[in-house]
């Protein structure tokens, strides 16, 4: 079996990236849609005889999950992505993926005969089709569906356990969204994208199923570097009992978790969504031809843990007026979004979050506040929406309008 180095491994992902537009989902341009977009991609897709496109099962609402099959090659793979409905990137890039491998392209053929043959691909996207429609992150019965992997109350969480058992895949992707503001170690790095090879039991121990896992995400991580310097983190490997991708590593298919965190200037995450297009096709490619299998653990043990130390915007060292008092300190802003009813938008919203000492903290955006002061319609407070100027000598230097830099 021809194996690929690791330079031409990087080479794909680099061509990949390149050529990513060719295969763009164009009926996707933001991250929060319905099931009834997915359901029209999928209807369509089975007018493509490489994948065979099934309703797998019924949410609790009565939506069709879907499971589409492709390839027919002896190494099994399951991928699932919107187990919280509310996580939607990796659902983008799969759609890219179904284009990608459906075109006729000459210049990828061999690479795509070459995973369709040594691999067989079960995908189910929009696991939880309740909480998408929702955008929220549980299920019809408001329970996080990833923390159903023993009790197994939902129907959605049944499908999950059911699939596992029955195909007995040799490698798992679960693929989520984390909150944007997770950093890559304790550094003003955004982790735009993380990765976790799930413990399976308290000791987070490391037999061969998870050391494969941890292989295949070095080769993953190898390539991003390319548009990620120093932004691929880990998130953190405590056991879960509950979880199902603990669990799914525990019952022997090798687990590999990927969590889309925040990128600046990308808030629907479309440039991520390319970034998990290129990273998945990576893996798949790894998978396929066992290129995974002379990496070190070490390396990926280096990959830094997910920390919680950005904010939005930091305004540092400006003067602050309560009262009679003036002192100086820092604020710390955060941007929300609240979804809009019946609608696919939301309603952007800003939290002035902490106020005082953030030298330990970053911000995707800052201000250097010295000799400024703040002004606003009324005193800064913990909680308040981010409006005001920031005047040096009655003159206006910057306008902060809900949180962002005018």
């Amino acid at each position: 079996m021809t194996q690929l180095t690791q330079i031409n491994a990087q080479e794909l992902q680099k061509n990949l990236f390149d050529s990513y537009e060719q295969f763009q989902e164009k009926a996707i341009t933001k991250r929060r849609f319905g099931h009834a977009t997915l359901v029209n991609l999928l209807e369509k897709l089975k007018s493509n005889p490489l994948f065979d496109v099934q309703i797998a099962e019924k949410s609790t609402e009565g939506r069709a999950i879907y499971q589409v099959k492709v390839g027919n090659g002896p190494i099994k793979v399951l991928l699932w992505s919107q187990m919280h409905g509310n996580e939607a990137t990796a659902t983008m890039a799969l759609m890219d993926i179904f284009n990608f491998l459906g075109k006729d392209t000459p210049a990828y053929s061999d690479f795509k005969k070459t995973l369709l043959e040594r691999c067989t691909f079960y995908v189910v996207p929009m696991l939880n089709p309740d909480g998408a429609e929702a955008w929220s992150r549980y299920t019809a019965l408001g329970i996080d569906m990833n923390r159903d992997a023993l009790a197994l109350q939902t129907p959605e969480g049944r499908l999950l356990k059911k699939l596992v058992k029955t195909l007995k895949p040799d490698f798992g992707f679960n693929l989520h969204d984390k909150d944007r503001r997770y950093s890559a170690g304790q550094t003003g790095n955004l982790a735009t994208m993380s990765f976790l090879a799930t413990a399976y039991n308290e000791a987070q121990e490391v037999n061969d199923v998870r050391k494969k896992a941890m292989q295949v995400i070095v080769q993953m991580n190898r390539g991003l570097q390319q548009y990620l310097p120093n932004c691929v983190g880990k998130w953190p490997s405590d056991f879960e009992p509950r979880a199902f991708g603990d669990n799914i590593q525990k019952w022997g298919t090798s687990l590999i978790l990927i969590e889309s965190g925040g990128f600046k200037n990308d808030p629907e995450k479309q440039y991520i969504r390319k970034l998990n297009y290129i990273s998945i096709l990576s893996a798949l490619n790894a998978v396929a031809t066992k290129s995974y299998v002379n990496e070190t653990t070490e390396t990926y043990d280096a990959l830094p843990v997910n920390e919680k130390a950005i904010f939005d915007l930091i305004i540092r060292n400006v003067t602050i007026q309560k009262g009679k008092v003036s002192y100086v300190a820092d604020i710390a802003i955060n941007r929300g979004e609240e979804p809009v009813s019946g609608d696919d938008d939301f309603v952007n919203t800003s939290t002035v979050e902490e106020i005082g000492d953030m030298s330990v903290f970053f911000g995707t955006d800052e201000i250097d506040g010295k000799g400024l002061t703040i002004q606003a319609k009324k005193e800064i407070s913990l909680g308040m929406k981010a409006d005001f100027t920031l005047l040096k000598n009655d003159e206006v230097k910057y306008v902060i309008k809900n949180g962002v830099i005018q």
